[in-house]
């Protein structure tokens, strides 16, 4: 331990009780916790990506390190004190010449930080749920990065995401040869996929969706403290790393769920994310950046000596890189069918990107997702031509998604035959598979649970259901090629669906006549 870290485990050293000090240690701070609080100290390093050689430097960048993580913590981040030398030894907060610096922060439970959890199989839905939706309004309301600036331009992009390899090899320049064939093949792939991307690179930039983030979101610098999760220890040495796309740091939440064995939770944080913010644009970019950021977690575990962490995190990089295997599934079913609770265990089971066309045509009127319509069947924003422009609209961002190489579930009635050829049309454009998920439970039970619903973005209630029995279009012959009737009436039955679409999206089309019309 440094000469100074191990000074500041002294109790004596603070201005309040501290029984004991428990000191931790990163590859460029320590961190004292100290009774209620935590001191964070940076070290006096200089690194590729970073400089912390000078004592003003240090003050300097804890000074932005309080400002920055204000942002999204608050009530954890107090204070920028000094560490002074006295007679009697270091004291923090004492008067004086400072001969350091270090953050004061409230200090949280041990078992709060979202890794730990995720560690000890306690992340739960709910809890991913809010981290996704915190995410979304903290990248609302965060600033935008000047026209004039540098900042998500596509040459930066690609010069930080191949440094990571340039950093790995200087701190490990021992690697054997299966190692460095491995990175190498991922450092091409980075740098031909940054070619591929640079115009939407530019247009990301142009259209504002460069903003300053976190910049370092992983779960472990994520903490659940009264009831809520709050983003701390954002990245302060390096406004480039804080000054990026909003689906980079999106992808850096998903990567480290993957990394955490929580696949479907990874899923659920992208999708929540997505619905929440609108974004389905930035999905192209998942794949580069989520490579990217796994990367980024590989250099940090060459810098910690982590060598079991480094491998995995390598062969996440890896299988993130593979092409994708897009297909488009619809959803179709009456009013509390249960669709989008199907549709969401599909898109995490599947891994999938779920767009909801309940939120989607609220989204295009300006309304919010629970907002409540106060519109009949037929009437305000459920009129034909509101209708016409919604399945428009989820028409392109489902495009979007199979072109970025990933399967879609459109969450929808569907309950005319032309709202579903629409849909079938994209996947036949890119001759992808397509099924039709068709939810099924015993009317009189789709009335209980209507009469029950609560807090959903659906509006439909018991009206609908009857307009929709009355005047739905039932599934054709060619329909039902490539339909899977889903019972939605028990958890049992529920929990097979994943199976059954798998198999019905990776089984050859039934004939011909299971191909949506060209035209109309």
């Amino acid at each position: 331990m440094d000469a100074l870290a191990a000074a500041l485990a002294d109790p004596q050293c603070y201005p309040h009780a501290a029984a004991e000090i428990e000191v931790l240690e990163t590859h460029i701070s320590w961190v004292l916790l100290a009774g209620d609080f935590a001191y964070k100290v940076k070290k006096p390093v200089r690194l590729p990506f970073l400089d912390f050689s000078t004592l003003e430097a240090r003050r300097r960048f804890c000074e932005e390190e309080l400002r920055l993580n204000r942002r999204t913590a608050p009530g954890l981040y107090l204070a920028v004190v000094p560490v002074v030398r006295t007679a009697a030894g270091l004291r923090v907060e004492a008067p004086g010449e400072p001969v350091e610096y270090a953050v004061k922060m409230r200090r949280f439970a041990h078992g709060a930080l979202a890794a730990e959890r995720a560690r000890a199989g306690a992340l739960g839905a709910a809890e991913v749920d809010e981290i996704a939706v915190a995410l979304a309004r903290f990248h609302a309301a965060a600033p935008r990065a000047a026209a004039a600036s540098a900042w998500g331009e596509g040459a930066a992009i690609v010069r930080r995401a191949l440094a990571n390899f340039d950093e790995i090899a200087a701190l490990a320049p021992s690697a054997g040869p299966q190692r460095a064939g491995r990175l190498a093949r991922l450092r091409a792939w980075s740098a031909e996929e940054a070619a591929r991307l640079d115009a939407l690179f530019a247009a990301r930039r142009a259209q504002g969706f460069v903003r300053e983030c976190h910049g370092d979101l992983h779960l472990a610098n994520i903490a659940f403290v009264d009831g809520r999760p709050l983003a701390f220890d954002c990245i302060e040495f390096d406004p480039d790393l804080r000054w990026i796309d909003v689906m980079s740091e999106t992808a850096f939440l998903y990567m480290d769920l993957l990394a955490h064995g929580l696949e479907a939770l990874g899923w659920r944080a992208l999708n929540r994310w997505l619905e929440e913010s609108g974004d389905y644009a930035g999905v192209a970019l998942l794949r580069f950046y989520a490579v990217y950021r796994a990367m980024v977690r590989a250099k940090v575990a060459v810098l910690g000596g982590r060598e079991p962490a480094f491998e995995a995190y390598v062969a996440l990089a890896e299988r993130l890189a593979r092409a994708g295997a897009p297909a488009l599934v619809l959803m179709h079913g009456l009013p509390g069918s249960g669709k989008t609770r199907t549709a969401g265990l599909l898109a995490e089971r599947l891994g999938a990107v779920r767009i909801r066309s309940d939120v989607e045509r609220k989204r295009l009127f300006g309304l919010a997702p629970l907002a409540r319509a106060a519109a009949a069947p037929g009437e305000g924003i459920y009129e034909a031509q509101a209708t016409e422009r919604t399945y428009a609209r989820l028409a392109c961002l489902a495009g979007g998604v199979l072109d970025a190489g990933f399967p879609a579930i459109v969450d929808a009635a569907f309950a005319r035959r032309a709202q579903r050829d629409r849909l079938r049309r994209e996947a036949l454009a890119r001759a992808v598979p397509c099924a039709i998920a068709a939810c099924e439970t015993p009317v009189e039970l789709l009335r209980e649970r209507l009469a029950r619903r609560r807090g959903d973005a659906s509006d439909a209630g018991i009206e609908v259901l009857e307009h929709q029995l009355a005047t739905r279009d039932r599934l054709a012959a060619d329909e039902e090629a490539i339909a899977v009737h889903l019972d939605t009436t028990g958890e049992a039955a529920l929990a097979r669906a994943p199976e059954l679409l798998a198999a019905r999206l990776s089984a050859p089309p039934a004939d011909a006549s299971g191909r949506a019309p060209a035209a109309g």
